[in-house]
């Protein structure tokens, strides 16, 4: 179970930081990285989510099994 839970969290950290990465190239990010220097919150939050997910996905799939 730990195995699945793991390569499902995984798969969605991927995807979460191909779909940040995207953001970050997005019109309203442009804008916003022009006036505030970063990009918006959302997409901060897209990357630091799907990072987390990566991070623990990884984790569990690297544990060694009972």
């Amino acid at each position: 179970m730990n195995k699945q839970t793991g390569l499902i969290l995984l798969v969605v950290g991927v995807a979460l930081l191909i779909w940040g990465i995207s953001m970050t190239d997005s019109f309203q990010s442009k804008i916003s990285r022009a006036f505030t220097g970063s990009p918006t919150d959302k997409t901060m939050t897209v990357l630091i989510a799907g990072g987390i997910c990566t991070a623990l996905g990884a984790y569990q799939l690297s544990k060694k099994g009972r």
